[in-house]
């Protein structure tokens, strides 16, 4: 049975595609779910409108990101965290500490967006990748010190 799809359908299809499914499944779950209708011009013509809407505004979005990562490829970030004197940390520096400091810095980042392959534990200075959307990454500045005794 041949549907358009109205949403990105993982594994399925994008907005917008004609797709070949199962009856029971375009049945039972795509056509009550709303995610999916059947193939006339006017749906065409509908879900074509939808998708070019979609589209601007993911440019948008886009835009904004390409922005923020201009931003951020200007910032660093300082964060200050007890350590021996081999300069080993008792905690670790997470990205959930790195999205904090940046968001202190007025920059919205989320922590999903900062990448980082494991947690940071010495005392130093690291480049860490801030992955915002799958075309703008930017790379940032951490630095890694001793906190001071109180």
């Amino acid at each position: 049975m041949e549907l358009l799809l109205r949403q990105n359908i993982e594994h399925l299809g994008r907005t917008g595609d004609v797709v070949d499914v199962k009856p029971g499944y375009a049945r039972n779950y795509l056509l009550p779910q709303g995610l999916a209708v059947a193939v006339t011009k006017s749906n065409v013509a509908e879900i074509e409108a939808a998708r070019a809407a979609a589209f601007a505004e993911e440019q948008g979005r886009i835009q904004g990101y390409k922005d923020l990562s201009t931003k951020l490829a200007e910032t660093s970030v300082t964060i200050e965290s007890k350590a021996n004197e081999e300069g080993h940390l008792f905690g670790s520096v997470t990205a959930t500490n790195i999205a904090a400091a940046l968001r202190e810095k007025e920059l919205s980042v989320e922590d999903r967006h900062v990448r980082l392959d494991q947690p940071i534990k010495e005392i130093g200075v690291f480049d860490v990748v801030v992955h915002l959307h799958t075309d703008v990454e930017a790379t940032i500045k951490v630095w890694v010190v001793q906190q001071k005794p109180q």
